[in-house]
């Protein structure tokens, strides 16, 4: 079986994770914008839309990202930008905004961010550079129903940039690495729509349209993991997720593939050990 060349990667994903953006805008007389480390997850997307922004982070070293560009930084870490003085006195220089992922799939997506990331956009494709002049037409002359559009702007814009990663992966390995490999993807897609399906090497290597050998091999290469421990590691997000709403044991385990109930409490009890050691 041929992986699907129009293959949808991200819409899986995407219903997996819930993003919620925010969109906030930085005052024009900002030379520096600080961002305390909060107690959740989730990403921040810096549009550097004139001059340049120094990034300092607890991680590494500065980073310098020139417009037009995005720095992301996870929420749970503390981080500061330093703008240039042409950006600093820009009022459509700078766009900020908090994507939250109110779905199971967040963690597995934040793991691509433990490091700060600028991704350069000189070279993004049409559709991402026409939401980049849309914020910054909207940012220059504010019009009525400006933080509607914005947020809505903010939605459309991480939906770009992941299409983004995932055509220009940065990382040699990680989900969105594998998402940039078609066959891999449509596993991937597969796994991400249902999780609850008996799913087997065989049936995993079927659907990449490859032998289990060569796909194991490949998928490893492509997520530094194994099929087998990425689809735990995705019904357990889920179902952790599922308890936490307020579903049973037996419900959370129908839908995310154990076998029973007692199979699912002695997952997430490994997994709360694992927290605490």
């Amino acid at each position: 079986m041929n992986p699907n060349p129009r293959l949808d990667r991200l819409s899986a994903l995407l219903g997996g994770l819930a993003p919620r953006v925010q969109v906030m805008r930085s005052s024009p007389d900002q030379a520096r914008l600080r961002f305390p480390a909060e107690p959740t997850a989730g990403l921040w997307l810096h549009l550097v839309l004139v001059g340049e922004i120094e990034l300092q982070s607890d991680h590494r070293n500065s980073l310098m990202a020139k417009a037009p560009a995005i720095v992301i930084c996870r929420g749970d870490g503390a981080h500061e930008l330093i703008r240039s003085n042409e950006g600093a006195s820009t009022p459509d220089g700078l766009l900020c905004a908090r994507a939250h992922f109110d779905g199971p799939v967040g963690p597995l997506l934040l793991a691509e961010f433990a490091q700060p990331m600028v991704v350069p956009l000189a070279d993004a494709d049409a559709s991402l550079q026409q939401v980049i002049t849309l914020v910054r037409a909207e940012l220059n002359q504010p019009r009525c129903g400006q933080p509607l559009l914005l947020d809505r702007a903010g939605d459309i814009l991480f939906i770009g940039l992941l299409r983004h990663l995932v055509a220009h992966p940065r990382h040699g390995s990680g989900l969105l690495h594998g998402l940039s490999d078609p066959r891999i993807a449509s596993t991937l897609v597969a796994l991400h729509a249902e999780p609850q399906a008996d799913w087997r090497l065989e049936t995993m290597a079927d659907t990449a349209g490859m032998s289990r050998t060569a796909f194991a091999n490949r998928f490893r290469e492509a997520l530094n993991t194994t099929p087998g421990k990425y689809l735990s590691q995705l019904r357990l997000a889920i179902a952790q997720r599922a308890v936490a709403s307020g579903d049973g044991l037996k419900t959370a385990a129908r839908r995310t593939g154990y076998t029973n109930a007692s199979a699912l409490s002695r997952a997430l009890s490994k997994a709360r050990s694992s927290l605490e050691a």
